[in-house]
């Protein structure tokens, strides 16, 4: 909607939003002010070596054993270089696509994963120290890389807004008859976040989880045995509207 054009005409004085999440009891809401979401980044890197039969890999380069030894040594990017004391910052491969058949070295492996991050400059530098990483290993193995890095442009951080956010946490609050907590940033991302850099802007989580579960054993989102309590669809409704409401009664000079 922002690339749209949307806020070229209509620019709100505040932006809403919610998400609900397991682990949290379903008459529990959550939040904190400021970075409370990680910026996300896609990535793709094609390994290229040279195809030759598995009986025989001296006759080729083995796009598959430097992949491998791409995904370890990409590991020490967060482990040993970034500053984790500053603002965390998770690496995942998520895929690795490549091969045929089970005795055939293939010309090409494909790496495919994430990245989250906090700040920009943490950012910007596991961005180049993975294509860096990435050149460096392929070429030890006699190969090289096509990279994407990231795939294009991703989501920022979910931030916030502080003032914002303590002059609705008595709405929140209400809505959820005081069963109001804050929670620590999560690495989990939302593309609401690009709202947040033209208006300010309020992210909040409602359970999802039925109260009296162990929250630590549950399916987390986005899991095939996620399983949402239907309690919190009319909690995430009144904090909605409570928010609105009270933002829009307020006295605002």
């Amino acid at each position: 909607m922002v690339a749209q054009g949307l806020f070229d005409d209509f620019l709100p004085e505040a932006v809403f939003g919610l998400h609900v999440i397991a682990g949290i009891p379903s008459d529990v809401i959550a939040t904190r002010p400021g970075p409370f979401m990680a910026a996300s980044d896609y990535f793709q890197i094609v390994v290229k070596g040279r195809q030759t039969h598995g009986s025989r890999p001296w006759g080729g380069v083995d796009p598959v054993v430097a992949a491998a030894d791409i995904i370890g040594t990409a590991q020490t990017l967060v482990s040993r270089q970034a500053e984790l004391t500053r603002a965390p910052v998770v690496l995942t491969f998520g895929a690795i696509n490549g091969g045929i058949r089970h005795n055939i070295i293939p010309d090409s492996v494909e790496l495919i994963g994430t990245i989250r991050s906090f700040e920009p400059d943490m950012r910007e530098k596991v961005f180049t120290g993975l294509r860096s990483v990435s050149e460096h290993v392929a070429a030890a193995h006699g190969a090289t890389i096509e990279a994407r890095i990231p795939v294009s442009e991703g989501t920022p951080v979910t931030r916030n807004d502080p003032d914002l956010t303590t002059r609705m946490l008595p709405s929140l609050r209400k809505a959820a008859a005081g069963k109001l907590i804050e929670i620590d940033p999560i690495t989990g991302a939302e593309d609401f976040s690009i709202y947040g850099q033209h208006a300010p802007a309020l992210f909040f989580f409602v359970g999802a989880t039925e109260p009296g579960r162990d929250m630590k054993t549950v399916a987390s989102n986005h899991s095939p045995e996620f399983m949402v309590d239907e309690a919190a669809l009319p909690l995430g409704t009144r904090a909605l509207l409570q928010v609105a409401l009270d933002f829009l009664g307020a006295d605002r000079d």
